[in-house]
């Protein structure tokens, strides 16, 4: 097993995507997933095939699955490896296989995920103990909050806690690869859980006060703590003040949980008319739109519309109201854009959509018609696209036969989930390029890439500036 491949697989979603995964497992597919985690060395496939396979009891042939995955000592494959074991009831051999080797100096991820197995094992207070050198890491910090709830350790992961908040404490102007602020609402959190919210409260609303706090804002997981135990009061006195941008939608949703949804709504527009607009319109267009207003939401919004700035909500509006089937509304509002507004994005992004939601209003056969009238060139990705409205049109052989000569993991992949849709499972996994191939097209493109960019700089080819995209 090649852990390159692996770590190709997951920083790039190689293989088969994991949305496709659960799409196959949704449809009895487990052994199709099961043959591609064995032949094609498919991370995301084997992820899939042991979830399935332990939620059938299967838990032997889970492990069978990931064990080759595991032995690469590549750690996701570890940590699901290990996971599988303990469901086993194998735990010296998950304990033996997430165990870094006895090697303080392994990253804290390894050391996280040697003490989640020792929790399922039923030894959080060693897992603690195993965890308490590397609590300066903001995600092994977190993996201890997380692992160790409902164990009945909340005092003794207090007791590793203390110390560093009241170290942040002392000085918050500390910055840097420890992210020690992050003890912050990890105490606060543990002390919620253990029943003393009202120490919880003061302790973080004291941080907020005094801006204890980094890169993650503390004060969005305050005034969620102060949502989910009702301190509207409090959270008004936040959203009226210097945290209004923070605490607005904690304090909207409360007021609307109470049946205080005028209120909010009463709220919101004041926010409109005296700050910068942007944020509070889009927090009261959720507000309308969870309430079925979707004209009032439309129109408390649509000012934004033509506007080249940050809080233009056109694309979010057109999400919202397909989300809740007004595809019609959603079509309106692409097409009573400015001349100057459809110059800058009809092509680039508009019609795109406009087409989709077209498909899913009953229109496919329309949109179609619009793309082909279309110069070629002037489509990007044309046959997807008319492929993904034959679809919609329920011509699915129709958008299959088009997708299946085309090159590219994207064709690829569109004509994987239509196969899918009509149970063709194995076809669909067998369409999809292996992980060898994908990264030769991924290679492939970034050369493309480095030499247009080097043919457009104008200059001396010797003196173009290394223009390789990252990835």
């Amino acid at each position: 097993m090649n852990i390159d491949d692996l770590q190709w697989q997951s920083a790039h979603l190689g293989g088969v995507l994991p949305r496709l995964v659960d799409e196959i497992l949704a449809r009895g597919g487990l052994e199709t997933l099961v043959e591609a985690a064995r032949e094609r060395e498919d991370w995301f496939c084997a992820v899939g095939a042991v979830r399935g396979l332990c939620a059938e009891g299967e838990f032997e042939r889970a492990w069978s699955v990931v064990e080759p995955f595991a032995a690469s000592g590549w750690q996701p494959a570890v940590r699901t490896g290990a996971d599988v074991l303990v469901r086993c009831n194998r735990v010296e051999q998950a304990l033996e296989l997430a165990r870094p080797g006895g090697r303080r100096q392994e990253s804290g991820e390894a050391w996280r995920d040697y003490a989640e197995a020792l929790v399922r094992a039923g030894r959080a207070d060693e897992a603690i103990e195993v965890l308490s050198p590397y609590l300066r890491e903001r995600r092994v910090l977190r993996g201890l909050v997380e692992m160790t709830e409902g164990q009945g350790c909340d005092e003794r992961v207090l007791e590793v806690l203390d110390p560093l908040a009241e170290e942040f404490r002392r000085d918050s102007t500390q910055r840097g690869d420890l992210d020690l602020w992050a003890v912050l609402p990890a105490q606060a959190r543990v002390l919620e859980r253990s029943g003393r919210v009202d120490e919880a409260i003061r302790l973080l609303g004291a941080d907020v006060a005094a801006r204890r706090y980094g890169p993650e804002n503390t004060v969005e997981f305050y005034v969620e703590l102060l949502a989910r135990h009702g301190r509207v009061e409090d959270l008004r006195d936040l959203a009226t003040g210097s945290r209004q941008y923070a605490a607005a939608s904690p304090y909207v949703k409360a007021l609307e949980n109470l049946g205080r949804a005028g209120e909010a709504e009463a709220y919101l527009r004041d926010c409109m008319a005296s700050e910068h607009p942007g944020w509070s319109e889009s927090i009261l267009m959720d507000l309308l739109i969870r309430q079925g207003r979707f004209d009032d939401a439309i129109k408390a919004v649509e000012h934004t519309f033509d506007k080249d700035y940050d809080g233009n909500l056109l694309q979010t509006a057109i999400i919202l109201l397909a989300e809740q089937g007004r595809h019609d509304k959603a079509i309106e509002i692409t097409e009573g854009r400015s001349p100057e507004y459809l110059a800058d994005n009809e092509a680039y992004w508009l019609r795109s959509n406009r087409w989709w939601l077209m498909g899913e209003a009953g229109r496919a056969r329309e949109a179609i018609a619009q793309v082909e009238a279309l110069p070629a060139d002037e489509v990007d990705d044309r046959e997807l696209t008319i492929a993904s409205l034959l679809a919609q049109d329920g011509r699915v052989e129709e958008a299959i036969a088009l997708l299946r000569p085309l090159p590219g993991k994207r064709a690829a992949t569109d004509l994987a989930e239509l196969l899918i849709s009509q149970d063709r499972l194995t076809e669909a996994v067998a369409v999809i390029p292996d992980v060898a191939a994908q990264r030769k097209e991924r290679e492939r493109e970034r050369e493309m890439a480095a030499s247009e960019s080097k043919g457009g700089w104008g200059g001396d080819p010797c003196s173009a500036p290394d223009t390789a995209p990252l990835e």
